[in-house]
């Protein structure tokens, strides 16, 4: 048969036939053997048939290969099997061996580092996967650090990062289906959930999103997957997800119900459906007992609201004097003010976010000298020339370090877009302007939805008082004696 003929087959059927020529010529082609250097094929010989293997370099353990490539030689033609599944079942030394017809499938695994095996004569391929891909240790995440706990944390292969949670929930309700989006990058995406405690309206509502993505490459990962899953009100910025590079934290989710999203490549879990109760808490609530718990608890909500109210209020008493109560004169502005405060505060809101992002990209053997020098420009030299004064480089620098008590970038972020929406308008409407901030926040938290469609801030609204006082207060776990 020639090229043309064999295409044409490929495009009706697309699926393998019994000769291995055939199907050696339509994969040489379609995977560009020549010019790909790191596609490898070999033609040997098994049981006296031409047969032909097809692996990425790199991604197959050299010692197993070796191992299993002799076991295939040492075969006797009269020891060969006549099908594909006779042969998995007696010939092949390997525990993970599956059976494909389907080129597409064929090519997907292939792509994915499994091991491909044509034999002449068979109809089906055989699919080893021997693969194992460059990956680092499960230490401890570098953002989500606990006092106490665990000192693992999730890394970039995927099948590592569910042998972590299974490691933690060793129940058959456990649940990890497999999904790939993107035409192009075929992302693995894991849905881990409990069967009996999920609840079956929404995880079938995430598995219909998943699959009616049509992207071409999920290139940013979590995010990208995040913007496909949820396209509505894409302006309101407080996080729809709860991402953690933690596995505690993700197998507590699943326990309690939610259904945690895992990316291939990407090193962290998306929690879904989250409110913004969710967002705020952390593990270290729990791994302390209940009242230690419930400080720290209290203790980030206090501090996520100072740090949305406190500049802005400054700014509001700084326009009225009269209301500054007897007791708080200290903290009218002394020294002249050569910039108008709003503009001050905003230029340190824009320093402090390069100042981030500087740190990111300095090599660690600068970051020590750069941070003593940026200390120093940036605090005494700047108030000292005039361009800021004392009092807001003091509450913008709590501000700068309060924001890192959230370990939620996007709630940090959230936050921050209100504060600075808060100071614009107070700057420019005095005390209306700043009710009205104020109403935005609160309409941007009570309109906003969970992926699930229900109330980001349950169970505030609607109203749960036995569940709103879980949110605030750390209890004993249920079952402990008293």
């Amino acid at each position: 048969m020639d090229v043309n003929g064999i295409d044409n087959l490929r495009q009706q059927k697309d699926a393998m036939t019994a000769s291995l020529k055939e199907n050696m010529d339509f994969l040489n082609r379609k995977l560009d053997i020549d010019k790909n250097f790191d596609l490898v094929y070999r033609v040997i010989q098994i049981g006296g048939r031409e047969a032909c293997m097809y692996f990425v370099d790199g991604f197959c353990k050299d010692e197993l290969m070796q191992k299993m490539l002799q076991r295939f030689m040492d075969i006797k033609p009269e020891e060969l099997p006549e099908n594909a599944h006779e042969m998995s079942k007696k010939c092949v030394p390997y525990v993970e061996v599956d059976l494909q017809s389907d080129f597409s499938q064929i090519i997907y695994f292939i792509m994915s580092g499994v091991f491909a095996l044509f034999i002449d004569g068979y109809d089906q391929c055989i699919l080893i996967d021997s693969r194992t891909y460059p990956a680092r240790s499960v230490s401890e995440p570098e953002k989500d650090k606990a006092l106490r706990g665990s000192k693992d944390g999730f890394v970039e292969t995927i099948v590592f990062n569910t042998a972590l949670i299974r490691r933690r929930i060793r129940s058959t309700n456990l649940r990890m289906e497999m999904f790939h989006a993107g035409n192009s990058s075929q992302t693995d995406i894991v849905l881990c959930y409990m069967e009996n405690r999920v609840d079956q309206k929404f995880l079938e509502q995430i598995r219909k999103r998943i699959q009616n993505i049509k992207v071409d490459a999920l290139t940013m990962n979590q995010e990208s997957l995040a913007e496909c899953l949820y396209q509505k009100k894409w302006y309101n910025p407080f996080p729809k997800f709860k991402f953690t590079e933690r596995p505690d934290t993700a197998s507590a989710q699943i326990l309690e119900g939610d259904v945690v999203i895992l990316v291939d490549n990407s090193p962290s879990a998306m929690i879904t459906p989250t409110s913004v109760f969710d967002v705020i808490e952390e593990a270290d609530d729990y791994y302390f007992p209940p009242i230690t718990g419930t400080y720290l608890r209290l203790t980030r909500f206090l501090i996520a609201i100072l740090t949305y109210l406190l500049t802005p209020t400054f700014l509001l008493l700084t326009q009225h004097l009269e209301w500054i109560p007897a007791g708080f004169t200290f903290i009218e502005v002394k020294d002249t003010v050569n910039i108008p405060l709003i503009w001050q505060f905003l230029l340190l809101e824009l320093a402090i976010d390069g100042l981030r992002l500087a740190a990111v990209n300095t090599p660690n053997m600068l970051s020590t000298p750069l941070s003593v020098m940026a200390a120093l420009v940036l605090g005494e030299f700047s108030v000292n020339s005039g361009w800021f004064n004392s009092e807001v480089m003091l509450y913008m620098a709590f501000v700068a370090i309060a924001n890192y008590t959230q370990a939620s970038y996007e709630l940090g972020y959230a936050i921050k877009f209100m504060r600075i929406l808060a100071l614009i308008l107070t700057a420019l409407f005095d005390i209306w302007g700043y009710i009205a901030a104020l109403l935005v926040m609160v309409i941007a938290l009570v309109s906003n939805k969970t992926i699930s469609g229900k109330s980001y801030i349950y169970p505030l609204l609607p109203l749960n008082l036995k569940r709103l006082a879980r949110r605030f207060i750390r209890y004993r776990l249920p079952g402990a004696r008293e």
